[in-house]
């Protein structure tokens, strides 16, 4: 099974990350699937998806729970029956979960110059001035930042965050793997850290407070 990654981030934390290779029926051995996920299953048209939802369950599996220790509450985020934070993740041919006793993020995205375009949408003013011109490059950190944002919007579970206006990444080096940011909205002020690595294509992002 291509269990690709594990990282033991700390005693409390763990970043499980799966290559997706199996066919569906392969990925559906061994998961068992509460009533409500298989109508989730079956409504889904894409096979992509379909693999990607056995594949995070493949990952729980990994992690030691079942289908039916994972629920989610009005807005969408999922939550562990023991108590546990879990964040979930899927993009193409990966998939990945992080499981901790405290809050915790997760995105991954396939690296495209299709960012470059939509940057202005999510960056602000100072995240534009951290951007080199070496498209590869621009696409790397462009990939981290939206990674970074969309893991910290997981963590705050409000729908309300804007990715420009109310969240920020500070400086960082592709070199380091990790870096600080934060949200800041009316309603509160949080700070965050940031971890990343690639794979093949893409960009695993994962937050800490």
């Amino acid at each position: 099974m291509p269990l690709e990654k594990t990282i033991q981030v700390n005693a409390h934390t763990q970043v499980l990350v799966w290559k997706i290779t199996e066919s569906f029926e392969t990925l559906h051995q061994g998961v068992v699937l509460s009533k409500n996920s298989k109508e989730r299953l079956q409504n889904m048209k894409s096979l992509s998806h379909q693999c990607g939802f056995l594949s995070i369950r493949q990952l729980l599996l990994a992690a030691g729970y079942q289908d039916a220790d994972l629920t989610y509450d009005e807005n969408g985020r999922p939550h562990l029956n023991d108590g546990k934070f879990i964040s979930i993740t899927h993009s193409f041919s990966y998939s990945a979960i992080i499981v901790s006793s405290h809050n915790v993020g997760v995105d991954i995205e396939m690296q495209r110059e299709k960012i470059i375009r939509i940057a202005d949408k999510f960056i602000n003013s100072k995240e534009q001035a951290l951007l080199v011109n070496n498209i590869n490059l621009k696409v790397k950190q462009l990939t981290v930042i939206w990674g970074a944002k969309e893991a910290m919007y997981k963590m705050c579970n409000s729908r309300s965050l804007s990715f420009k206006d109310n969240m920020n990444v500070e400086a960082f080096d592709l070199t380091d793997e990790s870096g600080k940011c934060e949200v800041s909205s009316e309603n509160f002020s949080k700070s965050f850290y940031f971890y990343f690595f690639e794979m093949d294509n893409f960009m695993l992002v994962y937050t800490l407070l």
